[in-house]
């Protein structure tokens, strides 16, 4: 699905990333974790072709990122559902719209994908706030609408930045339970976290590989996880 070949990244001057190299498998189900300021989010960037690499390659679904033109980018992206910290939503329009937009601009009857909109904001608790405005939501909010805008075209790759940030653990084990289907579907899931409680959870459902960066490298977290 997503290979990162050798890939360095700089940032300000300085090195962010150097020699990374790691290949997420359809279907399989990856942690992200490292200290702040790591690159998590840089790493996740490289991933869905937000960032280009200083150096090394980066493959998606078997293209080279670097080779793609703005429409093959857009096409790409259909098929990759990102989760991101700062939840970017539309002020004017309603929570369940916002939400619906990946449709609405793929193109799909929105008649016919009523019942999944639905079912969808059942899943993430935010059925009584379909008619609220972002303004209004609150932090914990935002991020399961978050979740939910990636997943309603249910894209072959989730990419979550942490996507529990701002929940309790309830609705962390309630989103973690809807990646882990979604993964179990086939889906190939990566999830940038602090989270181990989280990490652990996981753990106990699916078959996880937990990555580190660690010195501006990535390496595989020990089973003490």
């Amino acid at each position: 699905m997503i290979e990162l070949d050798d890939v360095g990244y700089s940032y300000g001057g300085g090195e962010l990333l150097s020699h990374v190299s790691v290949r997420l498998a359809p279907g399989s189900f990856h942690f992200l974790t490292g200290p702040s300021g790591a690159g998590k989010t840089t790493l996740l960037k490289l991933c869905y072709g937000a960032l280009t690499p200083t150096s090394g390659v980066v493959r998606a679904f078997d293209g080279d990122l670097r080779g793609l033109d703005r429409g093959q980018t857009a096409l790409l992206r259909r098929r990759m559902g990102v989760v991101h910290q700062d939840c970017r939503f539309l002020d004017h329009l309603p929570l369940a719209d916002n939400i619906a937009l990946p449709l609405i601009v793929s193109g799909r009857d929105m008649a016919q994908e009523s019942a999944n909109l639905k079912e969808l904001m059942g899943w993430v608790g935010l059925t009584a706030r379909a008619d609220a405005r972002p303004p209004e939501l609150s932090g914990g909010e935002r991020q399961r609408a978050a979740l939910a805008r990636a997943v309603i075209l249910s894209p072959d790759v989730v990419l979550a930045d942490e996507p529990t940030g701002n929940v309790d653990w309830e609705m962390s084990m309630r989103l973690l339970t809807l990646l882990v289907e979604l993964n179990k579907m086939g889906k190939t899931v990566l999830i940038a976290s602090h989270d181990l409680g989280l990490i652990r959870a996981a753990k106990s459902q699916v078959q996880a590989r937990v990555l580190r960066i660690s010195n501006r490298q990535l390496q595989l977290a020990g089973a003490d996880l």
